[in-house]
């Protein structure tokens, strides 16, 4: 490692303090002003007719080819300093084939006609070692070809145009912001994500895409000198599948929680300082707040909360490979096997209706075309409370009797061999107008609670716990109060056949992921979770502050 990379990845890491879970930021350091060059179509067609012409050569009876250049930028501040700038670029290729009944995979950062084949032959000669010790041979559900085509995320503003003195001065503004209002110590970060993606395959497909990613965050500490208490805020923003333009806050995209709350939601676009002035306030009103008495109660939970539980307990265990058993080794299992499907049993009430894509505009996981050539769609996996479906990819769907991929393959690079990954999974709003006041009024004890915190659930994605950011008391229909040290105790069908009540359209928003991992080695994903505020009856709230014993 040079002095210019170890000066980049401790900055990084220096920056990453007291800020929730962040997106890795891999590849070579690059100077930003070649973000905006690109590779001609015309190239990356002739370069993976090489590869595809090599496989099948080699004996491949499929190969399908990536080329993916993966742009990444992070800007990382604390109170009235710069803490580092990191720019990045990953640029090659990944080649899987079928041979002898059996997948290999090998990937070059050689991208030339001759790098290429290599790469087809290498993974060719893998396949049929690995066919030695294959017990069945691979399934593809049929996929037509498309032909040339290309998608674009529909962003109004790339983010890599944008000059860093530009997002630095917008880090620093949030600051001050917050330690206007009280904040002992802020960190912001603003991460960027461009991924310029190729795919080509012997099935007739030649598809480019270009997606963006943007992700503002930051981290606010207040302290008690007098007390020596503390207490911090995590922002409420969502990592979306936007341009620049997400940072250009606009009064409808606001949504206001419930009266007497202090919360404020985003949808599509988000006003930072605003959010870095309530957090600051918010941690402060924390020190002194009402710790929690456990027991039973209705939680009304905000959609930049309830997407961390729906990720936890409905993303996760409705995924096909974990489902068999693939994941056990590192992921874990789930309870909602396809005997248990078989069953009919209840996964939740008649309001949990869930729903899987890759289509949502401004969510993380919108594409035009998955990993491995196939158009994107929306599915059902929970209607009406009742599991009717998972999430597969084209050697997995003749598992289950279906006839065609989902369409929810990812891999994270070009080096990286692609399989099953979560798309965006969602709980349809309610049909009837709510209000999130109107919800709360039918509430005589309960909890809202907004922003993801701590938690943990077990392998099979069954029992859990979720804390929060925010926390404030519903007593007779009425916010009452800010509390502390809440975390809800539960597992997933008491929990979603607790749903009662769903607010409309009108609420409905994105809570998001930028670094979902999974698989051996593993790998890191986007994906986005949209929800209108929902309530839940009767959840056991514990005390997390008290001691056991």
């Amino acid at each position: 490692m040079n002095r210019r990379d170890f000066v980049g990845v401790t900055g990084l890491a220096a920056g990453a303090l007291w800020l929730p879970s962040l997106p890795s930021l891999g590849g070579n350091p690059v100077d930003p002003a070649r973000f905006l060059e690109g590779v001609d179509v015309a190239v990356k067609k002739r370069l993976s007719d090489a590869a595809l012409n090599a496989a099948k050569s080699a004996g491949a009876t499929y190969a399908d080819v990536r080329i993916g250049r993966y742009l990444n930028q992070g800007v990382f501040t604390r109170e009235k300093q710069v803490q580092n700038i990191v720019n990045s670029e990953s640029y090659g290729a990944g080649v899987r084939v079928i041979a002898n009944g059996t997948w290999g995979f090998a990937a070059t950062n050689q991208v030339t006609e001759a790098g290429m084949a290599k790469a087809a032959q290498l993974a060719v000669q893998i396949a049929k070692a690995n066919s030695k010790v294959q017990k069945e041979q691979v399934k593809l559900a049929p996929q037509k070809g498309y032909g040339e085509v290309s998608w674009k995320a529909p962003i109004k503003q790339n983010a890599f145009e944008v000059p860093i003195k530009d997002k630095v001065d917008l880090l620093l503004a949030t600051n001050a912001k917050a330690m206007e209002n009280g904040a002992s110590f802020v960190n912001s970060v603003l991460f960027q994500v461009n991924e310029q993606k190729y795919f080509a395959s012997t099935d007739g497909s030649y598809i480019d895409q270009d997606i963006h990613r943007i992700y503002p965050t930051f981290g606010v500490t207040v302290v008690d000198r007098s007390s020596g208490k503390f207490r911090s805020r995590q922002a409420l923003s969502s990592p979306m599948g936007m341009g620049y333009e997400y940072l250009t806050p606009k009064a409808e995209d606001k949504v206001a929680g419930p009266q007497g709350s202090d919360v404020v939601g985003y949808k599509y676009s988000y006003d930072m300082l605003e959010d870095a002035a309530r957090a600051a306030k918010q941690a402060k009103e924390k020190i002194t707040a009402k710790s929690v008495t456990p027991g039973k109660y209705d939680l009304v939970l905000d959609p930049h909360h309830l997407g961390l539980t729906i990720h936890e307990s409905v993303g996760h265990p409705l995924e096909l490979d974990r489902v068999l058993g693939y994941e056990a080794n590192y992921a874990g299992t789930s309870f909602a096997t396809m005997e248990w499907k078989a069953k009919g049993q209840s996964y939740g009430s008649k309001q949990v209706n869930i729903v899987a894509d890759k289509l949502q505009p401004g969510s993380l996981g919108a594409v035009g075309y998955d990993d491995e050539g196939v158009k994107t769609k929306e599915w059902m996996l929970i209607d009406q409370g009742k599991l009717v479906d998972y999430q597969k990819i084209r050697d997995q769907a003749h598992i289950v009797g279906q006839n065609e991929s989902d369409g929810c393959c990812y891999s994270q690079s070009w080096q990286d061999v692609q399989f099953q990954r979560m798309p965006n999974v969602s709980l349809r709003p309610g049909q009837e107008k709510m209000s999130v006041d109107q919800m709360i009024a039918g509430v005589d004890k309960g909890i809202y609670i907004a922003g993801n915190g701590s938690f943990s659930i077990d392998q099979q994605r069954y029992n859990s716990q979720f804390g929060g950011q925010v926390f404030y008391a519903i007593e007779k229909g009425k916010i009452a109060g800010m509390l502390e040290d809440v975390a809800y105790q539960t597992n997933t069908l008491e929990f979603w056949n607790s749903c009662a009540a769903v607010c409309d359209q009108s609420d409905y928003r994105f809570a998001g992921f930028f670094n979902d991992g999974k698989g051996q080695p593993s790998q890191s994903s986007a994906v986005s979770h949209g929800s209108s505020t929902t309530r839940f009856n009767g959840v056991n709230v514990i005390n997390t502050a008290r001691k056991i014993g």
